[in-house]
């Protein structure tokens, strides 16, 4: 319970911190897009080395995953403003070691520091937050932080660019320092909350963080969707030793890392399989957006960048509306509307062709944003109304978890059934060969033709994926009809 002195921060207060806190670690997920190639040029990484330059990226989200559940049960027993400190703490020094990185290994090593404390502020704010408000206005205070945390990853890009006009990508972390300061002071005035007497299970712990490691890894290898990739098989194989292993180890703990009820609560379970599906469509949405732009509609990377920021946008504003509709509407049905909008932006998207009108192509973009941004807090207040406060910070890990495996599974997916798809689609148009006694103008007619086929063949696999995304929201339109309706007195 909250316990309120003078000192305290107000209701909004709390809500605008942990907010802040959300935003500054999660700029850090995308920040570096911009700044990887000065990165690479900066540390001797030549560009047919961009496979290795990669982990400057996949280190950050493989350690903003991988510890979730442990931050969340540690927040859960040792207090949660007590974790959220030491996250801050951890994320200014990873930051640190990053701007005195000279070599990739340092930094990818340093990458991951710094991903544990920025991760473990995203659920252990969300506790605060729900703590911070009345059980009826958790919905609210879930859909502001977790519009910001999707504000922050969409402005990413543009805040390395913008640093990075006046001075080198080392001050992009440099800044992270004064910024994770200002918050460790502000902490003082957080108010102190109820924590669990359990324990934290460490051995578990370790088990989980092995299995997180395993299948994102396993996810993520290019090969495992296009045919027998042995090394994404390995990986998947042991990771399900793992779950093995960790499910027999959870049922004779105390106080498990992940306690036996939640897979108990059809809720919790639903809320979470919808969430895998929501990271898979979005993250094909997002990479497919630009990568059209880029080739087929032949626009430069900058307006590449501006159609997917019209989509992005609308996402913590869909948060916060998602959240606001929770007040008067039962959980499900607002995520029902959610993934019905975002699925019609989709279905909208795959029908654009090379002509898509400006008005048209935005209209679209916004819509699916939005959809994508009011599903984020009913998700959120559906699996923690599976709990008692005492495992707040730890179910909220696993439902931003969750996501993040889904985001992995999609972009591994749309990695080998794009190039397949394209590489078969391809395979019938014949390149064009100067034959003897053939114009000029006769071979640049069939240069132009070949040209068109492919842009052509091209479309139909964006649309292909669109379509895709647009049903992966759809099937999670199963499991949500399974949410119960929240227990307010939780």
């Amino acid at each position: 319970m909250l316990l309120f002195r003078a000192r305290h921060l107000s209701t909004v207060g709390i809500i605008t911190f942990v907010s802040l806190g959300s935003f500054i670690t999660a700029l850090d997920q995308t920040v570096v897009v911009t700044a990887l190639p000065m990165m690479m040029v900066d540390l001797g990484v030549s560009v047919n080395q961009i496979d290795r330059a990669s982990w400057i990226i996949i280190s950050y989200l493989l350690g903003y995953t991988v510890v979730m559940p442990l931050v969340g049960r540690m927040s859960d027993v040792y207090g949660h403003v007590l974790v959220y400190r030491a996250a801050l703490i951890i994320f200014a020094i990873g930051s640190v070691l990053v701007a005195l990185s000279v070599t990739l290994d340092w930094i990818v090593a340093a990458r991951v520091i710094q991903a544990v404390g920025g991760g473990a502020t995203v659920p252990v704010g969300m506790a605060i937050a729900t703590l911070a408000l009345p059980a009826r206005f958790r919905g609210l205070s879930l859909g502001i932080v977790g519009g910001a945390a999707e504000a922050g990853s969409m402005l990413g890009p543009v805040y390395g660019a913008a640093i990075l006009e006046v001075s080198d990508w080392r001050w992009i972390f440099w800044l992270n320092v004064p910024q994770a300061l200002i918050l460790l002071v502000l902490s003082i005035f957080l108010p102190k909350f109820a924590s669990d007497t359990g324990r934290v299970d460490y051995l578990g712990a370790t088990l989980a963080v092995a299995v997180l490691t395993l299948l994102t890894l396993g996810l993520s290898q290019k090969g495992l969707f296009s045919g027998f990739d042995l090394i994404g098989l390995g990986l998947i194989s042991m990771a399900v030793i793992f779950i093995i292993i960790l499910t027999v180890h959870q049922r004779s703990s105390d106080h498990p890392l992940v306690p036996a009820f939640l897979f108990r609560s059809i809720t919790f379970v639903s809320a979470n399989t919808a969430q895998v599906l929501v990271g898979a469509s979005l993250i094909l949405a997002m990479v497919t957006i630009p990568l059209m732009a880029n080739t087929v509609m032949e626009q430069d990377p900058t307006t590449g960048a501006l159609w997917l920021l019209r989509m992005t946008i609308c996402i913590p504003i869909g948060a916060v509306v998602g959240g606001i509709l929770l007040l008067w509407i039962q959980t499900k049905w607002v995520m029902l509307v959610g993934l019905l909008i975002g699925s019609v932006g989709l279905f909208l998207m795959s029908t654009w062709d090379l002509e898509v009108t400006n008005i048209a192509l935005t209209t679209h973009l916004l819509i699916s944003g939005f959809g994508y941004g009011v599903v984020i807090a009913p998700i959120l207040t559906a699996a923690l109304s599976a709990v008692q406060n005492d495992y707040w910070a730890t179910t909220a890990s696993w439902v931003v978890v969750m996501r993040m495996l889904g985001m992995t599974l999609g972009l591994s997916a749309l990695s080998a059934w794009g190039v397949g798809n394209f590489e078969m689609a391809t395979s019938e148009i014949t390149f064009p060969i100067p034959e003897i006694g053939q114009s000029v103008q006769e071979f640049e007619r069939l240069l132009s033709d070949y040209g068109g086929q492919v842009k052509v063949a091209g479309l139909a696999i964006f649309h292909s994926f669109f379509r895709f995304a647009a049903i992966c929201l759809v099937i999670a339109l199963v499991p949500t009809l399974f949410i119960a309706k929240p227990n307010d007195d939780l």
